[in-house]
């Protein structure tokens, strides 16, 4: 078995929660698309990372069904563990910065896919809804206090490949904050905090806290 690191990314201010990111350190070990795939489909976490250059932040993510050009949680944690100043992906060149508890990235929510962003009438609605069946990534959200910015939401990424919730998802905080054009600090699944900062440009800044699972 290649050697992985597992993080928790968008913990919780106790350290729990948060959702688990496979990290393959040494990206060399495993050259091949068609073995990374391999890997991540095994590991089952919503996303897995290959570092390719760790000085250089260059990094290779994939969920168990496919690879990605960017995503959220994945550039977080590995930007928390390479501890860079930015990461390099096929979307573009992220930022990347350390700030007390939290890592953050910026980003832009284009270079995500498409997220179905449904918004509810009470965080009670999102609460109780069911996984939809497979065929749009949907992101439903709903107004804890407007004022505030605060959010309650959940991810379905809806691709069949075995995870039906994802806990903490980064593309969709970056597309909401986008859409909305304001800051936002957004409780996620079961009890991940993300908290986001729009930036000039149309770019985003996405924070959370990171922990070492294994």
């Amino acid at each position: 078995m290649t050697d992985y690191d597992v993080l928790r990314v968008f913990c919780a201010p106790h350290g729990g929660y948060g959702n688990e990111l496979g990290v393959v350190r040494d990206g060399s070990t495993l050259p091949g698309r068609a073995d990374r795939q391999a890997l991540a489909a095994k590991l089952g976490f919503s996303e897995t990372v290959f570092v390719d250059d760790p000085e250089r932040g260059v990094i290779d993510i994939y969920t168990p069904s496919t690879r990605l050009r960017f995503a959220g949680h994945p550039c977080v944690g590995a930007a928390w563990l390479l501890d860079v100043p930015e990461l390099v992906v096929p979307a573009g060149t992220v930022g990347a910065r350390q700030d007390g508890e939290f890592c953050w990235i910026e980003a832009r929510p284009e270079w995500a896919a498409p997220r179905a962003l449904r918004r509810y009438a009470t965080p009670a609605e999102v609460d109780a809804l069911p996984v939809p069946p497979p065929g749009e990534w949907r992101y439903a959200w709903a107004w804890e206090d407007e004022a505030a910015g605060r959010v309650r939401a959940r991810g379905f990424p809806g691709r069949g490949d075995g995870v039906e919730e994802d806990e903490a998802t980064g593309a969709a905080a970056l597309q909401l904050t986008g859409h909305l054009d304001r800051a936002l600090n957004i409780t996620q699944g079961k009890g991940s905090q993300l908290v986001t900062a729009p930036q000039p440009a149309g770019w985003v800044e996405l924070g959370g806290r990171v922990f070492l699972e294994r």
